[in-house]
């Protein structure tokens, strides 16, 4: 039998999660772009965004976007952070945090600081056992702080691991400064909007140029 892409597990997932976003009528859209990847604002050098959704008016053919962190390798864990994306793609973005978004997951079972949710011991059990129905999450952990390695020494086989120094990815350089600046395309009709920002910030999202273009750090 053909092992299923991880694409192809997420979207396994969503179909088995959509009933208990109709429970609660708060109905997932039709269709959802899902993938494993670094959402704008994610930093080698800190802590990885999880997870990230787009709303439709940022794409092309009006779907959702969402994007799940290569750092994550644990079945039930993904899900946990799925969910998370799943509610803001059934609120299309509008509501950050607050709102609707707040109440629609709270419902669902998920739990803790609104931004970095987790999910409730019950919906953990939940997403455990559709984990399991769905089979192994078919992706290799990307480690971007360095492979764990166990040193070696008379501290024996059970000291703990020690991230190995990664070899820099390709892609621009870190900037040096504190104000980051972001650059709109010169083929955008803004004509290449440029702002300065804070890390802080890109974190949250990248801006958006005058005209609703996602911009890029320059």
């Amino acid at each position: 039998m053909r092992e299923i892409t991880r694409e192809e597990w997420l979207h396994q997932a969503i179909d088995a999660l959509r009933p208990k976003f109709e429970e609660i009528g708060f109905p997932l859209p039709e269709r959802i772009h899902v993938s494993v990847g670094f959402g704008y604002g994610a930093k080698r050098e800190s802590s990885i965004i999880l997870g990230q959704c787009w709303p439709t008016p940022l794409s092309e053919d009006g779907v959702n976007h969402i994007f799940l962190s290569p750092e994550m390798d644990d079945s039930a864990r993904v899900l946990d952070v799925l969910i998370h994306e799943l509610v803001h793609a059934a609120d299309n973005c509008r509501s950050g945090h607050k709102g609707d978004f707040a109440k629609y997951a709270k419902l669902l079972g998920l739990t803790g600081k609104m931004t970095a949710t987790v999910a409730t011991p019950e919906l953990a059990e939940t997403l455990k056992e559709l984990a399991d129905a769905i089979g192994p999450y078919s992706h290799a952990k990307l480690y971007t702080r360095g492979r764990p390695v166990k040193p070696e020494g008379p501290k024996g086989p059970e000291a703990p691991e020690e991230p190995e120094a990664p070899a820099a990815p390709s892609g621009p350089k870190k900037q040096g400064t504190r104000m980051i600046k972001v650059q709109c395309s010169p083929e955008c009709e803004c004509g290449g909007y440029v702002v300065r920002t804070t890390a802080k910030w890109i974190e949250v999202g990248m801006p958006i140029c005058p005209v609703g273009t996602v911009m890029e750090i320059a």
